[in-house]
């Protein structure tokens, strides 16, 4: 398996856990200063997957495009979302193939992180309108210790100890309020972040951890499969796992372009 390649995963994407909803409500509050209603405001996701945030993005009423470059998560997302009224695209964050002035937000949900920055900030200012905003939004596990996540963590460790995760948890620690406004496309970013509990079934358990490709394309398959066996180990004795996340996002307006033209 190609780290960064999803084609092997996407049919367990659907097991991924989902976004607070009271978190992207407040942050639609702070990303719509004109007070567009929801239904003209034009929402682009990019790198959507298979659509686990952009179906709570149309159910709240928003105007959403789907943008995805893997043919296998799209296909995946156009199923999940099937009665929905959102768009589909191929396209990626350095080349959303999107009209510019387009949309009132971008938002990239657990992916930016695989973009090229310098390329795919640029793009995301483009393709939004003036005073529009980017979110790069994540929720990753919240680990702590003496929990059996943590004793799965440390497992995974001691399996592949050269592992280095793309994103997970404390893991993700790079300076994104730095990142997202170092190539002069966006200011002004705020952050935001809540706690979100989701219960999961040892089967769908099981299935989100099926999708992970960092560790998989790390491991190959004997070590994969130790890891498996080992997490199938230790939730045995459970039905239901309640699973603590820490939904995280960073959120930056347009720089407009008379303003960008005088730096």
């Amino acid at each position: 398996m190609k780290q960064g390649d999803f084609t092997e995963v996407a049919k367990y994407y659907i097991n991924r856990p989902a976004y607070s909803s009271m978190l992207l409500e407040k942050l639609y509050l702070c990303v719509n200063p004109k007070q567009i209603s929801k239904n003209d405001f034009k929402v682009a996701e990019v790198g959507a997957g298979t659509g686990k945030l952009t179906k709570m993005l149309a159910n709240f009423g928003f105007n959403v495009t789907a943008i995805e470059p893997n043919d296998a998560m799209r296909e995946e997302g156009q199923k999940y979302t099937k009665n929905t009224s959102i768009v589909w695209k191929k396209g990626d964050g350095e080349n959303t193939q999107m009209p510019a002035n387009s949309f009132n937000w971008v938002i990239m949900a657990s992916s930016f992180h695989w973009t090229d920055y310098t390329k795919s900030l640029p793009e995301f200012r483009r393709i939004l309108k003036d005073d529009g905003y980017f979110t790069a939004i994540w929720n990753p596990r919240n680990i702590v210790e003496d929990s059996i996540f943590y004793e799965i963590e440390q497992e995974i460790k001691r399996i592949i100890p050269e592992l280095q995760r793309v994103s997970s948890g404390k893991q993700n620690t790079k300076k994104w309020e730095e990142i997202l406004i170092s190539t002069g496309d966006f200011e002004d970013c705020f952050f935001m972040e809540c706690d979100y509990i989701e219960m999961m079934s040892k089967e769908r358990y099981i299935g989100a951890w099926q999708s992970v490709n960092d560790i998989q394309a790390q491991a190959g398959e004997k070590r994969w499969k130790e890891i498996m066996n080992m997490i199938e180990s230790k939730i045995k004795h459970l039905s239901i796992i309640e699973i603590p996340y820490k939904i995280r996002s960073w959120n930056v307006k347009k720089i407009n372009q008379n303003k960008g033209n005088e730096k």
